[in-house]
């Protein structure tokens, strides 16, 4: 499989020097994540003018931004049909009439315009303004071939979100998933990838072998995943930009697919050798495997602490599935839940702080997240069968899956779901879609 190479140039945009005071800029929205955000802050993202037959090129971009944004339940874009100034009003020489911004409540203003050079390539010029105070709070050039005008409104959207929120943002990314199809006897499943909005959507298997547990290296655009060949486990690696792909082994006793080490030189799995499932972990340049537990209990589900000091799993050495925590070398082993319940798929935050799991009490499944020492559990999302958290770069947006029954059948949709557990949303896929894996930013 071959992609298109990911070439963005990024220049920053200079203040205007129009005679404008300093002024402080305005607070960043500050983001509760034990509560829900019951004012997201008005904004408008008019169309990026851009001269020619394909004007449309920046009505696309300003489109994707918008919806980026209101996405992440921290924006409201304002209805374009109640703006006072036209977008073809504002000039890259002048200032916004701000206050016809502030007559429709815009506390934030997004200006774009889009130029096709000589070389083919487009470039795209943004600005975000403070319309309260007056100022320009950041502004960018961004220059790619035109096939890649989707990552440039995905990564103004990071721009701005960062800019407003003081977190990174996470809409330059993808997802690999497992797509369903079939009965549920005979199921078939493929590995997928798609933008995190669920756009460029691309099958990677055809569906001949069964395929599970997609998992990505946090430092390269990279992935791990599971397949069955001749009713075997085999661990393959798969460079998603060239296609290339590598054998990472069989593995008969496979019984959770590896994840990757916060460095990518490493991989973590559980194995079941001689009926005894624990932790191990392989060194990618040597393929050396080394024991990390060793419990008559079955210890699966490893992942790591971005740092890469320790190591979250879950085990049922106390009775039931609970989740546990160690040193990555397999020392000092304790475990951080005690609640009712069984626990699963625990999975380390990227910023270090929670730990996501999946939860089941009674006839529910829930997803949940937690401090490190298992405090402070909480509970955001629920369903008939919802499993499999993943998280988002910024550690601030988890996706993962839900089956419902329908009917004699069950239906598989992946959903994305900030901390506070108030904005949930379904991630489209053209077929069912179950066990998500989220990208680092796109380099």
């Amino acid at each position: 499989m071959k992609r298109t190479p990911f070439s963005i140039r990024v220049l920053p945009l200079l203040m205007l020097s129009l005679g404008l005071a300093s002024r402080p800029a305005p607070a960043q929205l500050e983001v509760d994540v034990t509560a829900g955000q019951s004012n997201p802050l008005p904004i408008a993202v008019i169309e990026f003018p851009m001269p020619g037959e394909d004007a449309t090129v920046g009505a696309d971009i300003a489109g994707v931004v918008s919806a980026d944004l209101e996405r992440s339940g921290l924006f409201a874009p304002i209805d374009p049909a109640a703006f006072i100034q036209r977008p073809e009003d504002i000039g890259e020489d002048e200032l916004p009439r701000f206050g016809d911004w502030r007559a429709i409540n815009a506390q934030a203003l997004v200006t774009g315009w889009v130029e096709r050079k000589d070389d083919g390539r487009i470039e795209v010029r943004f600005r975000l303004w403070d319309t309260f105070g007056e100022d320009q709070l950041v502004g960018y050039t961004y220059r790619g071939g035109e096939d890649i005008w989707r990552r440039i409104a995905h990564k103004i959207a990071d721009a701005i979100y960062e800019r407003l929120t003081g977190e990174s943002g996470y809409f330059d990314t993808r997802i690999v998933y497992i797509a369903e199809r079939g009965p549920a006897s005979a199921r078939i499943k493929q590995l997928a990838i798609m933008d995190q909005d669920g756009a460029n959507h691309q099958f990677l298997t055809n569906g001949a072998n069964l395929v599970l547990t997609p998992r990505f290296s946090p430092t390269s655009q990279e992935i791990t995943f599971m397949a069955y060949f001749n009713n075997t486990p085999r661990v393959y690696l798969l460079d998603i930009d060239t296609g290339r792909r590598e054998i990472l082994g069989d593995f008969p006793g496979m019984t959770f697919a590896p994840r990757f080490s916060p460095d990518g030189r490493k991989v973590i799995m559980s194995l079941a050798i001689d009926g005894n499932t624990d932790i191990y972990v392989m060194d990618l340049p040597t393929r050396r495997i080394e024991r990390l537990t060793d419990d008559p209990a079955i210890d699966t589900s490893p992942s790591y602490s971005p740092d890469g000091g320790f190591v979250t799993f879950n085990s049922d050495r106390g009775g039931k599935p609970q989740i546990y925590v160690m040193r990555s070398d397999g020392g000092d082993v304790r475990r951080i839940t005690f609640n009712e319940g069984r626990y699963a798929t625990p999975v380390w935050s990227p910023r270090g702080d929670l730990i996501a799991f999946t939860k089941q009490h009674r006839e529910t499944f829930y997803i949940g997240v937690m401090s490190v020492d298992g405090a402070g559990e909480r509970l955001i999302a629920e369903g008939f069968l919802a499993e499999g958290p993943t998280w988002a770069p910024n550690g601030r947006v988890l996706m993962f899956f839900r089956e419902t029954p329908v009917g004699t059948q069950t239906v598989a949709q992946l959903f994305s779901i900030d901390l506070t557990g108030f904005n949930e949303r379904r991630v489209p896929t053209p077929l069912d879609g179950s066990d998500p894996a989220w990208s680092p930013l796109i380099p």
